[in-house]
């Protein structure tokens, strides 16, 4: 596989924040979907990571109690007793559904490979959508985009942090030219219209925070339907 030719990435304080695990899950998935296609930006998160633990062993020593580490083996025991013991002890390890079936020369992300995704549901001429489930955190709001050639999502702003990270095609928002491996942040100072360049379907993995402000009255009781 060539590499991509990646011209949009996450700006330094997210990297910085998915090394110290500071990020929401969702949004912590979109990036780690970059990071796979990105070999810039894995190697900017490792050096981040290794600057963090360089300056965690300058900090002073905190004092403990000599009993300290016993204390924490005992609690790990006592929780993975609890665990073990609990009501879904008992329970066949959770199935994950498969993906939804992508076009040739599109990777499902290995950073989604335990959450689950619906089928392609129809939003619109030409747009579909799936929405991924993630384990243990219900309120991420994470999904699959899929716009056919020459189609647009409707204007729209937004009222929380959108991240988008591009998978297989390419589309333009008045801003920039995004493809395979690109990624973008959106927030409530951008108001665009992404539009899928002509010659291929663009699939895109994204997370809100918040649903979007679209411009129109048709496109806002669709986006409240499926959680944009």
């Amino acid at each position: 596989m060539e590499p991509l030719d990646i011209r949009h990435h996450p700006a330094d304080e997210l990297l910085l924040s998915l090394a110290a695990g500071a990020l929401p899950i969702g949004m912590q998935l979109v990036v780690q979907t970059h990071l796979e296609l990105c070999p810039a930006c894995r190697a900017r998160v490792a050096l981040l990571r290794s600057v963090g633990g360089a300056l965690l062993d300058e900090q002073p020593a905190a004092p403990m109690r000599e009993d300290a580490l016993a204390r924490v083996l005992a609690r790990i025991d006592q929780a993975q007793r609890a665990e073990a013991a609990g009501p879904d002890a008992a329970r066949p390890p959770r199935r994950v559904a498969p993906p939804p079936p992508l076009p040739a020369g599109a990777i499902w992300p290995r950073a989604l490979a335990r959450c689950s995704a619906t089928r392609w549901r129809w939003i619109g001429p030409g747009m579909r959508w799936s929405r991924v489930t993630v384990p243990d955190a219900p309120q991420a709001n994470v999904f699959l985009l899929r716009i056919g050639a020459g189609k647009y999502l409707p204007q729209h702003t937004h009222r929380g942090t959108e991240l988008t990270q591009v998978i297989y095609g390419r589309f333009h928002d008045g801003r920039a030219l995004f493809g395979p491996g690109d990624f973008d942040l959106a927030d409530g100072e951008v108001h665009h219209q992404p539009v899928v360049q002509d010659g291929s379907e663009c699939i895109c993995v994204a997370t809100l925070e918040a649903p979007l402000r679209f411009d129109g009255l048709i496109a806002r009781c669709l986006g409240s339907l499926v959680g944009m």
